[in-house]
């Protein structure tokens, strides 16, 4: 996202609404390299590991919303994404921010497994990228990390079939 959160189309709404339950569409990019690991960021407002991942702008596609969050939290520019999985669930994808808002996303899954750039964290969004095997992913993670994982593996063993979760 550019500039400040406030200056985000989330932020206005939140102006308006305050912490109120509020339903979002979203994208989570799930960046896995030739060995077979999984790029993280350390997110800067729960502190836990996370997919690059953000709320769609007014006037911006699932696609930019993916290229935009991937690029400002992690460093990268993709220059393929697949959509493999949509996450809506009404209990597994209710988010409670420290801050007490909380936000249900509906998130579009895409894959990228080509890309330009070195990983880095923005400082504020992300506070480190890091790369971790599909096995031994961080204990301190969110709860989308496990649930979007399953989604790809299992697209991937059903040879390319989207998956609903």
């Amino acid at each position: 996202m550019s500039g400040a959160f406030a200056d985000s189309y989330l932020g206005k709404l939140r102006g308006v609404i305050g912490s109120r339950p509020v339903l979002m569409p979203g994208a989570r990019v799930i960046v896995e390299d030739g060995e077979g690991r999984v790029l993280l960021i350390k997110r800067g407002d729960m502190k836990l590991w996370g997919w690059p991942a953000g709320s769609a702008e007014i006037g911006q596609s699932i696609e930019e919303t993916a290229r935009q969050e991937l690029l400002e939290e992690a460093g990268l520019t993709a220059h393929r994404l697949v959509p493999v999985a949509f996450s809506s669930h009404p209990a597994d994808d209710r988010i409670l921010y420290p801050n007490g808002d909380v936000l249900h996303a509906f998130a579009m899954i895409f894959h990228c497994t080509e890309w330009s750039g070195e990983p880095r964290p923005d400082g504020h969004e992300s506070l480190d990228v890091q790369w971790f095997p599909q096995d031994g992913l961080p204990d301190d993670r969110t709860l989308a990390v496990g649930r979007s994982l399953g989604a790809l593996q299992r697209y991937k063993a059903a040879g390319g079939v989207f998956q609903l979760i």
